[in-house]
């Protein structure tokens, strides 16, 4: 199994969700994030006033696969969360050792 965790940005995330979707991943944890990357924020303009904002809003992916499925879900999110610009965000790849459903006991696959 396979624990991927993916930072994107906000108005990406419904698309990116029906992709997944539509993979069949049933489960998918999602947080509102805030953080930055090279770029280290960007500066705007506000009612003529310059001002600095040091952390993006992001949204955090985090799902729980079945490791023949990593390779399309990683896919699928990086083809759905793709602008080209700057602070697309990244996809994080770490195995994953035990799942268990809380309400059956199942465990493995079988919990995802």
């Amino acid at each position: 199994m396979k624990f991927i965790i993916a930072v994107i940005k906000p108005f990406k995330l419904e698309e990116v969700r029906e992709a997944l979707g539509a993979l069949g991943i049933q489960g998918i944890t999602v947080t509102e994030v805030r953080g930055h990357g090279r770029q280290r924020g960007h500066t705007e303009f506000y009612r003529g006033a310059e001002y600095t904002v040091s952390f993006v809003p992001k949204v955090k992916l985090e799902l729980a696969v079945d490791e023949h499925m990593a390779d399309k879900v990683i896919e699928a999110i990086q083809t759905t969360g793709q602008t080209g610009q700057i602070g697309d965000g990244k996809i994080f790849v770490l195995p994953l050792e035990q799942a268990v459903r809380i309400r059956t006991g199942e465990s493995g696959t079988a919990a995802l």
